[in-house]
């Protein structure tokens, strides 16, 4: 593609990263450009329509429909299937508003030489903030007091001015990261603010961080009395932090997890709980989203904070990934080279 020559975008979004977003990102960097716009719901399943893809719309048919003639898509969750590309020849890049292209089957669009790209730490920022939060709304039992005086005008919760019952503050107290990338270095530095005692495990970080690096993951777990998670999810971390693991905390530990849910063993994570060994956890993701109804984590509400995955959910994040999302399409219609590019 150049400069010169006119390109068919099509901009799938959902009603966080809104068509519109993208639309105004792409007129911004290419300037000429037919642009589509289409709104996608999420998925009407956990994991996607089809085997092949993850965390992606349902919509094939529609996305078939708005691609004809398309050179380029922008998308958050639009599947990106083997139909889907076969159904559309014209198609020559298709660029992710997230930090992984789940909703696109690599494979095919390599054998029909499609460049897929994504969007990496559109989030960062807004997931180190989140991660914070709902420590701190661990810590101090936030939620706990909250509900009883919003929903019923009840003073219940002022139990927690007891000795007994009051929470942990971040100064001085003993907090482990799993995992040092772009999230958990934020949160890093973050609680360092507070006056944490932070300590770090990442076999595959070398550089400089803020805190101290722990050689092991048992060695960080012995010694936090607060735990957050920021490694990513492959074969080698799923379930990496077990009954085991979680037996290695100092009792009344409190476990945050806003990264990925199968990170963690969530029945020896109710274990723990139910027998005192932990005192609260965090959660913003699950092995299993939405949450089924057979979980046992709701009925822990006195030493849990649960929300539905939001972490990565803030106005600034839309905007950003569908600027990043823009930047790949202005340097493909310019013939540079593409800068976050998987195929």
């Amino acid at each position: 593609m150049t400069a010169g020559n006119s390109v068919r975008v099509v901009a799938a979004g959902d009603h966080f990263v809104l068509p519109s977003l993208i639309t105004r990102a792409v007129e911004q960097e290419v300037g000429r450009a037919d642009v589509r716009e289409l709104r996608l719901g999420w998925p009407l399943e956990p994991f996607g329509p089809v085997a092949e893809v993850q965390e992606a719309s349902d919509a094939e048919d529609e996305m078939i429909e708005a691609l004809a003639g398309a050179q380029v898509l922008v998308t958050q969750m639009g599947p990106v299937t083997e139909r889907v590309l076969a159904a559309c020849p014209a198609l020559r890049l298709v660029v992710v508003c997230r930090g992984g292209p789940v909703n696109v089957n690599l494979d095919a669009a390599k054998q029909r030489d499609v460049r897929v790209c994504f969007a990496p730490g559109r989030n960062a920022a807004a997931t180190a903030e989140f991660t914070v939060g709902m420590m701190l709304a661990a810590l101090r039992r936030i939620p706990q007091a909250h509900d009883p005086l919003a929903r019923q005008g009840s003073w219940e919760g002022a139990t927690y001015y007891t000795y007994e019952r009051s929470g942990l503050e971040l100064e001085d107290l003993p907090v482990g990261l799993v995992g040092y990338g772009a999230v958990g270095s934020r949160v890093a530095r973050v609680l360092c603010a507070f006056g944490a005692r932070v300590m770090v495990y990442d076999p595959y970080v070398h550089g400089e961080i803020h805190g101290l690096r722990v050689t092991s993951l048992d060695e960080l777990l012995r010694r936090s009395q607060v735990i957050t998670l920021h490694a990513r999810l492959t074969p080698e971390t799923r379930g990496l932090i077990g009954a085991r693991e979680l037996a290695l905390l100092p009792p009344g530990a409190v476990v945050v997890n806003v990264a990925r849910g199968p990170l963690l063993d969530e029945a020896a994570l109710c274990d723990a709980l139910e027998s005192g060994q932990l005192s609260a956890a965090a959660l913003d993701t699950y092995e299993r989203e939405p949450l089924p109804a057979e979980s046992r984590l709701p009925g822990l509400s006195e030493r849990v904070v649960l929300t539905p995955h939001l972490g990565g959910a803030s106005r600034a994040v839309a905007e950003k990934a569908a600027r990043i999302a823009a930047e790949e399409v202005g340097r493909w219609v310019r013939g540079e080279p593409l800068a976050h590019c998987l195929t």
